[in-house]
C-alpha cells in the first residue's frame, strides 16, 4: 500500500529553449515527445512518480498557459492537482508555493520535487533511492538530495562535492559548483566525491518551509500571506496579486548552498537532463556512422556524425553533411553545427526578432 505521507511536486514550467525549434513557449519540451519513444517526458515522469505514492498526492506545478497541455497529456490528474504559476520566477518560489499548499493538507507530508523534463532509466533503481531518501527525512530535518555519478567531466552540470566517508546512504554535502571548466570537471571526478547535480529534492514539508523561513524570509514572508487562501478557490487570486512580487531565484541559490542540513545520496539510476541536441547521442542507437535519427527514415551519403529529428516518419537524405544538427517542426527547419549547439538559444531569440513571436 502506497505511503498517504508522500507527495511530490512535479515541476513543469520551463521552456526548453535549447531544444528549439520543437521546444517552444506555446509548447515547450516537458509536453513533447523529444526522444521517439511513444510518450512526453512529464507523461513519462508521472507515470515513475505514480508508483510510489498516491495519485491525487502528484501536484504539478506549471505556468497558466500549459494548464490544457497538461490536462490533455494527463486526464487522470484533477484541476486542484495543477497549480498555475502565473509568470516563471524560478525554482525557489514555486517550491515553496507547493510545500505550503501540502503542508496545509497534511502537516507529516513528505515531498519529492522532481523536474519534469529530466530523463530517468532505471526505475527501481529510482525507487529505492526515493524510498531510501524519503524514510530519512521521515525522522530528521535534513534537506536531501540526489546526485548523479558522473561519467566524464561534463562542463554543462553544476556539482556537488559531499564529505567522504565509507557509510551508505546520504552523505553530508560540503560545496555545490555551477558548471565548472573542463579542467576543474577533470579534477572534481579524480578526487572522486563530487556528483552531478540532477535538481531532485526531497525533505518533509514542514523543514523546507522553515527553512525558507531562516535563509529567504522575503520569500517565505510573501508566500506565507496567502495560507488562508491555498488550496481553495481563493488561491489563483492571491497568486495573480502576489507572484510577481516573488525574487527570481533558484532553490539551490535560495535554501540549498545556505543550509547547513543538506546531504546527498549518490543515485543508482541512469540520468539525462536532456538540455540540449546533442544529450540524444547520450540515449538513442546511432547508425554505422554516428548518425542519430528521430521519427524518421535516414539515407546517409557521405554524412556522419549528424543529429535529426523530423516528423511523421519522413526520409531524410544527407549527402556530404558531417556533424550538424537538423531539426524540423511545422514552421522551422534548424540546420547548424553540432558545436554550436550552444548557441541554439541565440538562434532562437534572432528568428523571434526577424519573423515574430509565435515561432518562440
Amino acid at each position: 500500500m502506497k505511503n498517504t505521507n508522500h507527495y511530490a511536486i512535479l515541476m513543469a514550467g520551463g521552456i526548453g529553449s535549447r531544444f528549439w525549434p520543437v521546444s517552444t513557449t506555446q509548447y515547450p519540451k516537458q509536453f513533447q515527445d523529444i526522444l521517439g519513444v511513444g510518450s512526453t517526458l512529464i507523461q513519462t515522469t508521472f507515470h515513475r512518480l505514480a508508483k510510489l505514492m498516491p495519485l491525487e498526492n502528484i501536484i504539478i506545478l506549471t505556468h497558466k498557459d500549459y494548464k490544457e497541455s497538461v490536462k490533455e497529456q494527463l486526464p487522470q490528474v484533477e484541476d486542484d492537482q495543477i497549480v498555475l504559476e502565473p509568470e516563471m520566477r524560478n525554482t525557489a518560489p514555486s517550491i515553496l508555493l507547493g510545500a505550503l499548499k501540502i503542508k496545509k493538507k497534511n502537516k507529516d507530508a513528505l515531498i519529492l520535487v522532481a523536474p519534469s523534463d529530466h530523463w530517468i532509466q532505471g526505475d527501481t533503481a529510482f525507487q529505492e533511492n526515493i524510498e531510501e531518501a524519503f524514510q530519512i527525512v521521515a525522522s530528521e530535518d535534513k534537506l536531501i538530495t540526489l546526485g548523479i555519478e558522473p561519467t566524464f567531466p561534463n562542463t554543462g552540470y553544476g556539482y556537488i562535492q559531499y564529505k567522504k566517508d565509507d557509510a551508505e546512504g546520504a552523505k553530508p554535502v560540503l560545496k555545490f559548483t555551477e558548471k565548472p571548466s573542463f579542467k576543474k570537471a577533470e579534477t572534481f571526478i579524480e578526487e572522486g566525491n563530487y556528483v552531478w547535480n540532477a535538481g531532485i529534492f526531497i525533505w518533509s514539508a514542514a523543514f523546507i518551509v522553515e527553512s525558507f523561513q531562516k535563509y529567504h524570509p522575503e520569500t517565505f514572508r510573501l508566500f506565507e500571506k496567502g495560507s488562508e487562501f491555498y488550496n481553495t478557490e481563493k488561491e489563483l487570486e492571491f497568486l495573480e496579486e502576489n507572484y510577481h512580487k516573488a525574487q527570481n531565484v533558484s532553490i539551490d541559490y535560495a535554501i540549498m548552498e545556505k543550509s547547513d542540513s543538506v546531504y546527498v545520496i549518490p543515485a543508482k539510476f541512469k540520468w539525462n537532463d536532456l538540455g540540449t541536441w546533442k544529450s540524444l547521442e547520450d540515449e538513442l542507437p546511432q547508425d554505422e556512422n554516428q548518425n542519430t535519427m528521430v521519427n524518421g527514415r535516414l539515407l546517409p551519403l557521405n554524412s556522419t556524425g549528424n543529429i535529426i529529428k523530423t516528423q511523421n516518419n519522413k526520409v531524410v537524405v544527407l549527402d556530404g553533411l558531417n556533424d550538424f544538427v537538423v531539426v524540423e517542426d511545422d514552421r522551422v527547419l534548424l540546420i547548424t553545427p553540432k558545436k554550436k549547439i550552444q548557441e541554439i538559444k541565440a538562434l532562437r531569440e534572432k528568428a523571434i526578432e526577424k519573423f515574430g513571436e509565435d515561432l518562440g
